[in-house]
């Protein structure tokens, strides 16, 4: 049968009846409508991201990523997070689509993704930094590529809500970013399109890890990933085995689509059964345990011993500050205490706050500081005046704090809190002139008819070390045989008080150590008449109080004399109103203060002086140094002329920083195109040096093969030299000439008699080199760099640790396989066709 019986058996009727859609007779009508039939269906083969299956797709993707970033809101306490989530999440799919589309190589979407990021990341997450909330500034890049690095770590060391710290959003914007761009990069261009279900469970596991111990729907986020991803999931494994490219026929279109429709029934009534059982079983079988989240694990890079206690500045505070007004509160309740810190770890040293876990937590404060604190809301100003220090002014728990004036922003971004001790501390370091407000839920002191009616709890701190024995001696003494740990501890606040003596130091006092170190501390307890002020004192009481195994921590503060001060009017706190106390955890009223001060003249009174009768001179020890004058927590000799040598000198440490913030980056991006660039270059000195001079010329025309196929004008495999040198004068004209003359030049070496010289090699290489230039000039400077960081001309070639026999298996494997052809449903002979 000929090529013209051929078409005229399937050239349609036209003769008189002909209708369309009917046949002759013979079938060849059928035949046509399948062939042409066939033909469409094949047609819809190109990207899949163009396509409605690449819309269900992005479908799917939205909605799980979207169920992830709800998991963000009890960290945040607000919506703010949603901008830069979702917008992390719509352009992480712009770009996976445009490369899907686009056909873009892996180094062509990670450029794409890199300059979205800086360009399109200021209005989504950083938009305060932004001009006119659209275009970008060095402060919006700066911004970028710190909290790529940071972001991760400050955002669990900080104190929820977050929203106080908006340069914390490019965390949950780049979070988004990337699981969006690797999901639909897999999903438009991977056959197993389900492997796009890895990156969304790792955005939900990152959400659940940076987020708090609060969730925020857990059985909804849940339900949304296991319903949508296992449909998705079945759908994509169930079309990748299928084959899109194998449905040949109208018939089997509609098969396909029949069986696919029932899948997606059953599987979605199954998958309905199972969220009802979940949404009613769940909450029964589940146990009540916290899921475990970043910020719970990790304990924030601060430490706490670059900082002198403040108790050791008491002395100096009491006797050397006295009428120096440190700072002013507006709006400090009565009977309300300015805590300076809280102490709960001694070394038979200093009392110190502990650094560490449990209570010497530290994570950054803002505007809005989450808290569980019972009170009473109270806003109150603190400007400072004389005082100086790392250590913040605070009153009751802390639910916000605001700085205003020209530190602010140094401020805010260098303020720690620990809420469980209620400690505040700013690494900037206050200084006269800074205001701030406090926004403080303050509880009511309990009477001691509430404090007798509750019970003290237990509570884990640190275990003091170095504590003399006298702590235990006395504190037995003062207990005697009472067991109760109320009736024990006011014991001992009643034999302190009733056994000591109040002095500071004064001219008008006792004469009194300062300190309160072991040794302070053992000759307090064990001379007959004790002599100190609260520094000494509150140190006793809580040494004595932990050997009888209540739990005491020693704060440091200021609060008014009710006698002096009148309440609705600013505290002005001098350096008389230090004060130190004791607290214990009490049922129902959480840490309370507990004072044991004795009064100044409770047992005997400075002798009067007497000129006419001397008394003879008392040789004593001398007393040791006190602490001197500039001694303050935080702060060194001459901080004035320190500071302002810091402000003017340049600040090599930050410009390091940055240039670090920059440049890893951008080393992460461009190694990937250095390797290639390494991987070419010991090809090129693999061939050059190749043992046998032969291989070396084989080897300098295969240089000028692999550049031609990276500038995108491949030779066609098996052709031979002289054809491949017509191949490439056609696509590259000014070197045409020099690539012919090297083609034949190579034949005439590699199948000549004899080895060609060392000589001979090098003029081969040069004019390979000078044949490559050639090539490369024809082509505009961005396609010689995207050719020089091609993988096209490594693709073929083989690994040094992969066998030889590997390849040709391979090969035989691609040729057997196109051997086995199914011919189109129709296009075959017929019985009693010839």
């Amino acid at each position: 049968m000929t090529e013209n019986d051929t078409r005229g058996r399937l050239a349609p009727p036209t003769g008189p009846g002909a209708e369309p859609g009917h046949t002759d007779g013979t079938g060849t009508r059928s035949n046509l409508t399948t062939a042409r039939s066939s033909t469409r269906l094949r047609g819809t083969d190109g990207p899949r991201a163009l396509r409605a299956t690449g819309a269900v797709d992005a479908l799917a993707l939205v909605v799980m990523l979207g169920a992830a970033v709800v998991g963000l809101g009890p960290a945040w306490g607000s919506t703010a997070y949603l901008l830069p989530a979702l917008g992390g999440l719509v352009l992480g799919l712009g770009v996976a689509w445009l490369g899907a589309w686009r056909r873009w190589g892996t180094v062509t979407v990670t450029a794409a993704a890199m300059v979205a990021y800086l360009v399109l990341g200021g209005p989504f997450a950083l938009p305060g930094t932004t001009v006119a909330g659209v275009l970008p500034t060095l402060e919006t890049f700066r911004g970028l590529l710190l909290g790529a690095i940071t972001g991760w770590k400050e955002i669990v060391t900080s104190v929820p809500p977050l929203q106080s710290f908006p340069e914390l959003a490019v965390v949950p914007f780049l979070l988004l970013f990337l699981t969006a761009l690797v999901a639909g990069t897999l999903a438009w261009r991977v056959r197993a399109g389900q492997w796009a279900l890895v990156p969304v469970v790792v955005a939900f596991v990152g959400v659940v890890l940076l987020g708090t111990l609060v969730p925020a729907f857990p059985l909804a986020q849940g339900l949304v990933l296991v319903v949508v991803g296992l449909l998705w999931g079945s759908w994509r494994a169930t079309e990748a085995r299928l084959g899109e490219r194998q449905v040949l026929t109208a018939a089997s279109v509609v098969a396909t689509r029949r069986l696919r429709w029932h899948r997606a029934r059953g599987g979605a009534a199954m998958l309905a059964l199972g969220a009802v059982a979940a949404v009613v079983l769940v909450p029964v079988v589940t146990p009540d345990t916290e899921r475990m989240v970043l910020r719970e694990q990790i304990v924030p890079p601060l430490d706490l011993h670059e900082y002198v206690s403040p108790l050791a500045s008491f002395r100096k505070y009491a006797k050397e500050m006295t009428d120096d007004e440190l700072f002013t509160v507006d709006g400090l309740p009565a009977g309300a205490r300015v805590r300076l810190a809280t102490l709960d770890t001694y070394n038979g040293v200093v009392y110190d706050v502990s650094s560490g876990a449990g209570s010497g937590v530290f994570t950054r404060a803002g505007d809005q500081i989450a808290t569980v604190a019972k009170g009473t809301p109270t806003d109150l100003t603190v400007t400072i005046g004389d005082y100086r220090g790392v250590w913040l002014p605070d009153v009751g728990a802390l639910a916000g704090v605001r700085y205003t004036g020209e530190r602010g922003e140094a401020l805010s971004t260098t303020t720690y809190y620990n809420s469980e001790t209620g400690t505040g501390v700013v690494t900037a370091g206050l200084r006269p002139g800074d205001t701030f407000r406090l926004d403080a839920i303050v509880a009511p002191t309990p009477s001691v008819e509430d404090l007798e009616s509750s019970h003290i709890l237990d509570a884990e701190l640190p275990r003091p070390r170095n504590v003399p024995d006298s702590v235990g001696g006395k504190a037995a003494q003062f207990m005697a045989e009472e067991t109760d740990p109320l009736v024990q501890l006011k014991n001992l606040e009643v034999g302190l008080e009733a056994s000591g003596i109040f002095s500071s130091g004064l001219e008008t006092q006792l004469p009194s150590r300062p300190g309160h170190s072991a040794e302070r501390i053992d000759t307090l307890l064990a001379a007959d008449e004790m002599i100190g002020d609260d520094e000494q004192f509150a140190v006793a009481l809580a040494l004595m109080a932990q050997s009888a195994g209540i739990p005491a921590r020693v704060v440091m503060g200021f609060y008014p004399d009710p006698e002096a001060w009148e309440a609705g009017t600013p505290f002005v706190a001098t350096g008389a109103d230090v004060h130190a106390w004791v607290e214990v955890p009490f049922a129902g009223y959480g840490w309370v203060p507990i004072d044991a001060i004795p009064e100044e003249d409770n047992k005997i009174e400075p002798e009067p002086k007497s000129d006419q009768v001397p008394k003879p001179p008392v040789l004593e020890d001398p007393e040791p140094p006190e602490e001197p004058a500039d001694a303050e927590a935080g702060t060194v000799d001459d901080e004035e002329k320190k500071d302002d040598a810091e402000s003017s000198a340049f600040d090599w440490g930050r410009a390091a920083l940055v240039a670090v913030a920059v440049t890893v980056p951008l080393l992460v991006l461009a190694l990937p195109l250095l390797l290639v660039l390494l991987l070419k270059s010991r090809r090129r000195k693999r061939r050059r040096s190749a043992d046998r001079p032969v291989d070396r010329i084989s080897g300098g025309w295969r240089e000028v093969l692999d550049a031609a196929t990276d500038l995108g004008a491949p030779v066609p495999a098996g052709a031979t030299r002289r054809e491949g040198a017509g191949t490439l004068a056609e696509a590259f004209p000014v070197a045409a000439a020099p690539t012919v003359t090297l083609a034949r030049s190579a034949d005439a070496t590699v199948f000549g008699t004899g080895d060609p010289s060392p000589q001979q090699v090098d003029a081969f290489w040069s004019e390979v080199d000078s044949v490559l230039v050639g090539m490369r000039s024809t082509r505009p400077r961005g396609q010689r760099f995207r050719a020089a960081v091609s993988l096209r001309s490594l693709r073929g070639a083989r690994p040094a640790w992969v066998p030889s026999w590997v390849p040709a298996l391979r090969r035989s494997a691609r040729s057997s396989a196109r051997t086995v052809t199914r011919p189109p449903t129709g296009s075959g002979p017929k019985p009693g066709e010839s």
